[in-house]
């Protein structure tokens, strides 16, 4: 699932112009439909520095004997999550996970990823379609924002219609775990959680003043985007969110030298948001340098092991956590696919993975609800993954095929960007939030439910067109994808689109 890269790297939103279910069983033996590369192309070379998690059992003993272990193996605790028997560690010693796999206690270790740490630097990026104009565009109804005729997206799932009867509570927060939040947008900062925000890069959560924020607003556009989708205000200013009553919190976790998403800073933010309250996260991203982690490689098993535990203990907090399937219209229950972008952090070499036993993490991982993308007409976006068992919902995610009636008639979604302005991007990525927005209105509704429960209720309220006849979404005669299932549950759009009106009225 070879993700297109607005940023030239893998959020998961197509730029401008381009258009397990399976519980984890992390057990010996394990085993991918090819080999994949060593880290660094073997290890990291003497006198550079590879970050590392290391995985184990959670009594006092083992923590202590695998601290002493990396001390040992010429490593430094960088933190340690010792709830989780995470431990996040930096080393110059290439033989340092094989030494700690050795570790009495010790389940898995490996590297998160496959060039050493480099120090900060600035980030160019491809820009959004940007709405010139649109910061000063004001409303005279207060019921309407100005920008609302532009925003298919709302009615599509009965957005507009769930507003009359709820906008969401201030009680309920929805973490973006992405690029930073620029909150002081104005059409985010009255529903922003600052007390809940933090940035995880580098897998310490550092909760200092502004630390949320993009590094740098010009490319880390993505995370301001997708939490202007969820909670921009209804205050006769730009746009309007989903949930435009709720909070969002910004947990960032790209780094600023090469936005990519690593595994430490993941774990850190799912823990963060299990401890600080946050009800729901949104996920459009995977976790790099892998865009399939194969069970099978002891480096790729560890970032799972390392970032299911944390996202299994922000459940157990009362979390439910959204992830976005992907750009790559692959489909994610098929028997192999072709990767020919990972590790992206260094050389990528083309493997054959089978997505069963190699996975899109945090997308594949146990109790994420996985969201697939759709368009104005309700169709499967033309660059959506999808896979029957493996995608739960769907939601508007925007599709340049397929137009909508409004005045730029741009099938993309408008959202809010740094520094008070407004654009248009597409992808799983713009899907996601749209689906975090329903949870974060019936979470509202009924405050009772717990992670579990509201995955379901979600399920229950979607609408599901069914399977297409015949997908040929760019017209030129040839099936693009094909779809499996029937009309409860399918391959495009497992239980359904979202329906926000439906989600609030029962």
């Amino acid at each position: 699932m070879a993700h297109l890269r607005p940023r030239g790297r893998r959020l998961l939103a197509v730029p401008l112009g381009l258009t397990l279910a399976a519980a984890l069983a992390l057990l010996p033996g394990a085993a991918s439909a090819a080999s994949a590369p060593e880290p660094g192309g073997g290890s990291a070379a003497a006198d550079e520095t590879l970050s590392y998690v290391v995985n184990t059992r959670t009594d006092h003993r083992t923590i202590d004997r695998v601290e002493d272990a990396i001390a040992d193996a010429d490593g430094s605790v960088v933190v340690a999550y010792k709830k989780i028997g995470v431990f996040v560690a930096h080393s110059t010693n290439p033989d340092f996970a094989e030494e700690l796999r050795d570790v009495r206690g010790v389940q898995s270790a490996g590297a998160t990823r496959t060039a050493p740490l480099k120090p900060s630097g600035t980030l160019e990026t491809s820009a959004p379609d940007v709405y010139e104009g649109a910061a000063q565009a004001r409303s005279e109804d207060p019921d309407v924002e100005p920008l609302e005729n532009e925003q298919w997206d709302l009615p599509a799932i009965g957005a507009d219609k769930a507003h009359k009867v709820t906008t969401g509570s201030r009680d309920v927060t929805v973490g973006v775990i992405d690029t930073g939040v620029d909150d002081t947008h104005p059409d985010l900062k009255a529903n922003f959680s600052a007390e809940q925000s933090a940035s995880c890069v580098g897998g310490v959560a550092d909760t200092s003043e502004g630390a949320w924020r993009p590094f740098d607003p010009q490319g880390d556009y993505h995370g301001t985007h997708v939490a202007g989708e969820i909670a921009a205000a209804r205050n006769g200013v730009g746009v309007a969110g989903v949930a435009p009553g709720v909070q969002v919190a910004s947990l960032k976790v790209s780094e600023p030298d090469t936005a990519l998403f690593f595994a430490e800073a993941v774990v850190c933010a799912f823990v963060f948001a299990g401890d600080n309250g946050i009800e729901i996260t949104n996920n459009s991203y995977y976790v790099d340098p892998w865009l399939y982690n194969c069970l099978d490689d002891p480096d790729q098993r560890a970032i799972v092991d390392a970032v299911n535990r944390a996202s299994k203990y922000a459940m157990n907090k009362g979390t439910l956590h959204f992830a976005a399937a992907g750009n790559s219209n692959d489909d994610l229950a098929s028997d192999e696919i072709v990767d020919d972008s990972s590790p992206d952090d260094s050389t990528p070499v083309e493997r054959t993975i089978d997505p069963s036993e190699c996975w899109d993490v945090p997308t594949q991982l146990p109790g994420i609800v996985t969201v697939s993308a759709t368009g104005v007409n309700d169709d499967k976006s033309y660059y959506s993954s999808y896979g029957k068992r493996v995608v739960d919902l769907a939601a508007p995610g925007g599709d340049g095929y397929q137009i909508p009636d409004t005045p730029s008639k741009n099938g993309r979604i408008l959202s809010t960007l740094p520094e008070n302005k407004y654009g248009w991007l597409q992808g799983t990525s713009m899907a996601t939030p749209h689906a975090a927005g329903v949870a974060a209105l019936l979470k509202s509704e009924h405050r009772w439910l717990s992670p579990t429960l509201l995955h379901l209720m979600m399920k229950g309220q979607a609408d599901n067109p069914g399977c297409p006849d015949f997908y040929d979404p760019d017209g030129n005669g040839v099936e693009d994808s094909t779809c499996t299932g029937g009309e409860r549950f399918n391959g495009f759009y497992g239980a359904g689109i979202v329906d926000a009106y439906d989600a609030v009225r029962r």
